[in-house]
């Protein structure tokens, strides 16, 4: 049987992993949780949207937490895309649609990842759960009060 985890070395004293929910610990450290903290905006964990100043700005890179009930989709097509993204299934069952194919991420982990210049779009086959991680993080490609996955 395993024995369970410490704090200082061994002295028994139980470790508890537990996170404090959108916390901002110390100026260069978040601690966080992706459901809680991606509900208030938009799904979005991290990117140039985020506040200067905070931890979770970023130009280089955004990594969202998509939450999509069945049936959602993206009301326009991204066109002129000028990031990389890679798109990985939590839950669920989620389309994305590419020029010329689709791609039915169907089993936790199937992921897909596009380039520069790729348009694309997504429906939700059933309630499902994205991580999207794009790069460079950059304004724009947003469809009303909407953002793209």
């Amino acid at each position: 049987m395993p024995r369970p985890r410490t704090r200082d070395g061994g002295t028994g004293e139980p470790f508890e992993a537990r996170l404090l929910a959108s916390r901002l610990v110390t100026d260069n450290v978040y601690v966080g949780r992706a459901g809680v903290d991606a509900a208030g905006d938009k799904g979005w964990l991290l990117g140039h949207f985020k506040p200067f100043g905070d931890v979770r700005h970023s130009d280089e890179v955004e990594i969202k937490w998509g939450v999509h009930p069945r049936g959602d989709e993206r009301a326009e097509w991204v066109r002129g895309e000028k990031r990389t993204a890679l798109l990985i299934l939590i839950s669920g069952r989620f389309r994305v649609e590419l020029p010329g194919r689709t791609v039915l991420l169907a089993e936790q982990g199937d992921y897909v990842v596009w380039g520069h210049g790729v348009d694309h779009s997504w429906r939700a086959e059933e309630d499902s759960v994205v991580l999207t991680v794009r790069w460079p993080s950059i304004p724009g490609y947003a469809v009303g009060a909407e953002t793209a996955p």
